[in-house]
């Protein structure tokens, strides 16, 4: 699948069933041989609004199903959120 066919799918967690963002309003990190790595996801707020810079990073690995509409993830605690460990 090409990058520019998984623009504006909606990215879902499975565990929370939480819209998280869109492809498209997400950076991607690649390592050295152009793999996809991990989704940096802005945080957002109400309206749009951007929170304080936050982010969700979430690891290429850590993604269920790709399909027609959206990205299915399965977000388990402790990922990164902001670059940090979370608790729960």
């Amino acid at each position: 699948m090409r990058l520019s066919e998984m623009s504006g799918k909606e990215i879902v967690d499975v565990n929370r069933a939480e819209r998280l963002g869109v492809l498209g309003q997400t950076d991607l990190e690649i390592d050295e041989t152009g793999q996809i790595t991990t989704l940096i996801i802005p945080s957002v707020k109400w309206f749009g609004l951007m929170k304080n810079g936050s982010e969700i990073r979430v690891p290429w690995n850590h993604i269920k199903k790709i399909g027609t509409d959206m990205v299915i993830i399965d977000f388990q605690e402790g990922l990164s959120k902001d670059g940090e460990h979370m608790d729960g």
